[in-house]
């Protein structure tokens, strides 16, 4: 069997917010909201296609921000997702700023040969749209 990532997780504060954020910009699905009532956690997971890595957004009411920058502490600094072609990232990138989303960098081929954006998603997480 070919090992990959099955899928990411995010603890997120406004589980709607998060989850509408990646559904309206980016073409994926969602799954069932889940919910334990025991343990009151709540998640969904962001499916990018079959066999494809998913992305888990979780919530507790214990959760709470980190405080610092996101993207420059230890842990998760960022995750790409690529579309495909230069002028989708273009496009995205400018659908993004214009619905007042914060560009942390503008469209660019980057050092290591990726044409990319990087993009702060509802809670400040870095993500980086690539061709």
């Amino acid at each position: 069997m070919k090992m990959q990532i099955e899928h990411l997780a995010l603890w997120v504060q406004d589980l709607e917010a998060m989850k509408d954020f990646y559904l309206n910009y980016f073409d994926v699905v969602s799954g069932p909201k889940y919910t334990n009532g025991a343990k009151r956690f709540t998640s969904y997971f962001i499916n990018f296609g079959e066999g494809r890595t998913r992305l888990e957004l979780m919530t507790h009411p214990n959760i709470q921000p980190d405080g610092g920058k996101r993207g420059y502490g230890m842990g998760l600094a960022h995750f790409a997702i690529s579309l495909g072609g230069k002028d989708k990232v273009d496009a995205l990138t400018e659908r993004l700023r214009k619905d007042n989303f914060t560009i942390f960098s503008e469209p660019r081929t980057t050092g290591d040969g990726y044409y990319e954006s990087v993009v702060l998603d509802p809670e400040g997480n870095y993500v980086e749209i690539s061709a």
